[in-house]
């Protein structure tokens, strides 16, 4: 069984698979449409300046995903 950890814990440059997002529906519905759904991975590949927000590569795109927001997504 693999171990689910919110998203703001992997680590820089390590690819996980998106297992399920925890939010209000008007934002999961945002995330869905970005292409952050289960089953596809995601790599976070910078930190900004102050470490918020952090630049993930999701289906060869890069989207800025606040921290508030990436804790919401769990990733195995």
């Amino acid at each position: 069984m693999n171990t689910v950890i919110p998203l703001t814990d992997l680590k820089i440059n390590s690819t996980a698979k998106i297992d399920h997002i925890n939010c209000a529906e008007h934002i999961k519905r945002r995330f869905l449409d970005l292409g952050i759904i289960p089953e596809t991975s995601i790599t976070p590949v910078f930190k900004s300046v102050g470490s918020d927000p952090v630049a993930y590569e999701v289906r060869d795109t890069l989207l800025a995903i606040r921290s508030q927001d990436a804790k919401n997504i769990f990733v195995h």
